[in-house]
């Protein structure tokens, strides 16, 4: 006799098989526009100088030359914040940076990186030095050999390192943030003119005035350690800065101040003080950071100012003085404050 259907075990239905999720596809980031981008590197000023107080200059001279594509030389006498301004815009605008501590034993190969035997694979593998990175602090670089100093030369002036034979290009953004300490020469290789030449920038890191010192010591009495910088927020990053350079490159640039950037490299070459002047490389150099010195400023035009400006950390590094002249108390300095106070302003 069969059972009734109502009392017949009910087989287990097999569940019906899912449709694989579909994955939402990730959002695309919308570049920032120039203005935006100004806003965020404004941002960034602000919030570097939480960490380093009273060197807005350097800071802001800092963003330039990453607007740039420059390097910058750092003069200073020890404790007034080298290091940390450097690792402080590295954490604020989320770029990776390595440190060197240039000393005399110190090989190229140490700073660009070496061919390493693999017993393994039998073959010799390529190990990359700290250069491939985007902010290289070169601590110290007058204390390092001429050979030492000159394995910098390709990565600076090409993006680019060269080992047996094969050219590895770096990260962008890539620059060079070196120091140099102007008081102890003792045991030090002052660095060439070919290679000074290639730094953008060079800023004499002052002591803060009091004011500024006590904030600092304010600072650390609360608590900040310069060796923890997880305090200060990521405000801005590569997007921004490629926005920015855009934006540089749209600024204006009048015949007449073309002129005025000529007649004021021109005229350091034939002051009788200096052995040897600004080239035309410090001139397109200036002409950079005065560029993005407007930029930073909102304007879409170069003024005579942003000249007069730049021309300080542009050119300084740029003027060599006769040895009986800075015997004198002549200084890179002077000769250009001289020489912006005698070339024609255009009007």
């Amino acid at each position: 006799m069969t059972a009734p259907a109502d009392a017949r075990p009910s087989r287990p239905r097999k569940a019906a098989a899912k449709a694989p999720a579909r994955r939402r596809p990730a959002p695309v980031r919308k570049a920032p526009s120039p203005d935006e981008a100004r806003e965020a590197l404004a941002a960034l000023r602000s919030e570097v100088g939480k960490a380093v107080i009273g060197q807005d200059a350097t800071i802001t001279g800092l963003v330039i030359a990453l607007l740039c594509r420059g390097h910058v030389l750092l003069e200073g006498v020890p404790g007034v914040a080298k290091t940390l301004l450097v690792r402080a815009v590295a954490a604020s605008l989320q770029l990776e940076t390595k440190r060197v501590q240039f000393t005399p034993d110190l090989m190229p190969g140490d700073i660009t990186g070496s061919l390493v035997y693999d017993a393994r694979a039998s073959r010799f593998d390529f190990r990359p030095g700290p250069v491939f990175t985007n902010l290289l602090l070169a601590d110290e670089i007058n204390r390092t050999p001429p050979k030492t100093q000159a394995a910098l030369l390709e990565a600076m002036e090409e993006q680019q390192v060269s080992v047996d034979g094969v050219s590895r290009p770096l990260p962008d953004p890539f620059i060079v943030c070196a120091t140099q300490n102007p008081v102890e020469y003792e045991g030090t290789y002052p660095l060439p003119e070919a290679q000074l030449d290639r730094f953008l920038l060079k800023f004499t890191v002052p002591l803060p005035g009091r004011e500024d010192e006590v904030a600092v010591l304010a600072a650390h009495n609360t608590g900040f350690d310069p060796r923890d910088l997880s305090a200060l927020r990521p405000v801005a990053g590569t997007a921004d800065l490629d926005a920015g350079r855009d934006g540089v490159r749209a600024v204006s640039v009048a015949p007449e101040v073309l002129g005025y950037v000529v007649d004021v490299c021109r005229a350091t070459r034939t002051s009788p003080s200096v052995a040897l002047g600004v080239s035309p490389r410090g001139a397109t150099a200036l002409l950079a950071t005065s560029k993005a010195w407007a930029w930073l400023s909102g304007r879409d035009y170069v003024t005579p100012d942003d000249v007069k400006a730049l021309a300080r950390p542009t050119l300084r590094h740029r003027v060599s003085i006769r040895p009986e002249a800075e015997l004198e108390g002549v200084t890179p300095d002077g000769v250009i404050d001289g020489v912006l106070a005698s070339v024609a302003v255009p009007r």
